[in-house]
């Protein structure tokens, strides 16, 4: 029984002894900014179907109601003069994409990747661990996680893996594997790299998929980074603890988002009954998250980091939980400067809730409050859950 007892002892010392915190954020946006207002003229122009005056129509009022300003992409319009079936509807065009995608993916997330570690503070050779989420990111190999870690100059033994392709709560699944290995193992640090670009999914506008002219107006490109790790150093500065993550799928909606990659490219359906779908089933998937916080009967007392999915899922998941405005302004925030950038926007949305709590001198990097939600949707449609602790500022 002895050596029973001291094996289990050395295994229960590989792990940290409290919960991992985020200890630093990164992002980066593209060179190519385009404002909402100019968008249905641009995005007519380029895809030659300016002769669609009643499409760009009902485009032009789409991008009025999205709640969005501005968004940023890499997609040049010399890329698009160079591959012009990028822009034939259902043109095989994959080579095409995946040719932009295998350049301009990793150099956008090695630039977040950057100002992470930057933040940070810590040589990269202790980071331990290396997680690339992405849907649009590429399928090649070695893959954007190789790139990724060879430009940044991690140990040959860090160990990589990817998070693909789960949409708009990759940032989530991403953040929440992070979680369980730095506290599984002792002094790691995992760096979770988030990065998407609308590329892989630019197409012309058809009347036959509305869905993804719904996308093009709420979409953008964007690259996100945070690094995780328990037992915080003396020179380490935690943002959030993630106290418990989970994931919920919401029953009888896998018909409300999909996506599939084709030789014209990745194609999706929205369908409009995503948001209520959303909004009918949110308290139910909260129920065990909101008994874990002691806040059932005061859902105001949190914080709130929301992926800024579209106007229409804040407005309603705000209106069902019952929140005072200011609780989903960093969504909103988010959403209007950047537009949803899938994966990325829940990272962006952390950072933005980091700073405004800067701005308004608040005690807490929640805002003031102790305990938070970071709350991810996509396919299936799964929701991704995670209880934050804000910590002193």
């Amino acid at each position: 029984m002895g050596s029973l007892d001291n094996g289990s002892a050395r295994i229960n010392n590989q792990k940290s002894n409290g919960l991992a915190s985020i200890l630093a954020i990164g992002t980066a946006l593209p060179p190519i900014c385009i404002k909402q207002d100019d968008y249905p003229d641009y995005y007519f122009r380029v895809t030659k179907s300016d002769h669609k005056t009643q499409l760009k129509e009902k485009f032009r009022r789409i991008c009025e109601k999205s709640g969005v300003t501005k968004r940023y992409t890499v997609l040049t319009e010399d890329m698009i003069k160079e591959n012009e079936n990028i822009i034939t509807y259902k043109a095989p065009s994959l080579d095409a994409r995946q040719a932009i995608l295998h350049k301009e993916t990793p150099k956008l997330a090695i630039e977040a990747a950057l100002k992470t570690i930057q933040e940070w503070g810590q040589p990269v050779s202790k980071i331990t661990h290396l997680f690339f989420c992405s849907s649009s990111g590429g399928c090649y190999l070695p893959s954007s996680d190789f790139q990724i870690a060879k430009a940044l100059g991690l140990e040959p033994t860090v160990q990589r893996s990817m998070v693909f392709p789960h949409g708009c709560y990759a940032a989530s699944s991403g953040l929440r594997l992070a979680k369980d290995i730095a506290e599984n193992n002792k002094d790691a640090r995992v760096l979770v790299v988030c990065c998407e670009l609308m590329v892989s999914s630019f197409h012309a506008p058809s009347e036959d998929a509305i869905g993804m002219l719904i996308g093009h107006a709420i979409f953008g490109d964007g690259a996100a980074c945070a690094i995780v790790g328990a037992d915080p150093g003396p020179t380490e500065r935690p943002i959030f603890e993630l106290v418990k993550g989970g994931q919920v799928i919401v029953p009888d909606t896998e018909d409300c988002l999909g996506g599939w990659v084709m030789e014209m490219g990745w194609i999706y359906d929205l369908n409009k009954r995503l948001p209520q779908a959303l909004a009918d089933n949110i308290l139910g998937a909260l129920d065990d998250t909101l008994r874990l916080t002691g806040k059932r009967d005061d859902l105001n007392g949190l914080f709130y980091v929301l992926h800024p999915g579209g106007r229409a899922i804040i407005d309603l998941l705000e209106e069902k939980l019952e929140l005072t405005k200011e609780k989903l302004e960093s969504s909103r925030r988010v959403l209007s400067n950047y537009g949803n950038m899938w994966g990325p926007a829940l990272v962006f949305t952390l950072d933005e809730m980091r700073r405004k709590s800067k701005e308004d001198n608040a005690t807490t990097t929640g805002g003031g409050s102790e305990l938070g939600l970071m709350m991810a949707f996509g396919p299936g449609l799964t929701t991704e859950i995670m209880v934050l602790r804000s910590v002193p500022l």
